[in-house]
């Protein structure tokens, strides 16, 4: 298990001339530059390997902020990293339903295999774990990322054959998404520096496009626009008297109430 001890600042950076000008080129793509502030942290990853503080610093000078600032965002999401991060980030899903389908026991499975704990890091600084919340991915539970790319229906056979094929260096692809790449390339990405490789592989299976597939079989389609330029009838769901609202009588307490009420107005 790794020392999960890191010093606030290590006095050094790779944020060098380069870095700064993508820095700036990224505030430049932004109608108000403090816009750019997210792929800006993503940038600081993927030299540093984590948020630094010469990595705050260097986003505040940029941006016109102040450290603070920049450390509110850096502090608020959790993909980003105040510890180093591995070769490759690996999360499980443990949220309700991937829960109920295995994660969890996935989960524990690789805190064992691996002899690490939650967002900590291998000794030979391949894998990072971490349990992760939703991953908008529920009809393929249980799922895992590995530097943000999908992998379904997974067992804890198969979460632990993926993690040795990344400890050996050996070519792994996401069933719905591109080769595996190293998350510090990851995160040039999510920087906004494409690597080329954004259609690789493919992006939906078959429980994403099970919908697709009943309709085309049972032959639905959409309802069709209102093109007259008018605003459409609204459909009557409810009857006319549903509609009018709740009667005294079917309210208990609120007969007397609106006797009261009759009988003010007609002493007025």
């Amino acid at each position: 298990m790794s020392d999960t001890t890191v010093p606030y600042s290590t006095g050094e950076t790779k944020l060098g001339d380069t870095t700064l000008a993508e820095m700036r080129e990224l505030a430049a793509r932004y109608p108000v530059g403090r816009s750019a502030l997210l792929p800006m942290l993503h940038l600081v990853q993927s030299v540093e390997g984590r948020i630094t503080p010469e990595g705050i610093e260097a986003c505040a000078d940029v941006l016109g902020l102040t450290g603070a600032e920049v450390s509110a965002v850096a502090t608020f999401y959790t993909m980003y990293k105040r510890r180093p991060v591995g070769e490759y980030h690996v999360g499980v899903c443990t949220n309700t339903l991937c829960a109920v389908m295995g994660g969890d026991l996935i989960f524990e499975r690789l805190k064992q295999h691996l002899d690490v704990g939650n967002d900590e890091t291998t000794e030979d600084g391949k894998i990072t774990l971490e349990h992760l919340e939703c991953n908008a991915a529920c009809d393929y539970a249980p799922v895992m990322m590995v530097n943000w790319e999908f992998f379904d229906d997974m067992t804890p056979e198969s979460a632990t054959q993926l993690v040795d094929n990344l400890r050996e260096g050996t070519e792994v692809k996401s069933p719905r998404g591109a080769t595996v790449c190293t998350w510090r390339e990851a995160e040039r990405v999510l920087a906004g520096f494409p690597d080329g490789r954004a259609d690789e592989g493919p992006t939906g299976g078959k429980a994403t496009l099970a919908g697709l597939r009943l309709a085309r079989e049972r032959n639905w389609t959409a309802p069709q626009g209102n093109h007259s330029g008018r605003a459409p009838e609204p459909e009557q769901t409810v009857s006319p008297d549903a509609a009018s609202g709740p009667r005294p009588e079917d309210q208990p307490g609120k007969e007397s109430q609106t006797v009261h009420t009759d009988d003010a107005r007609k002493e007025d």
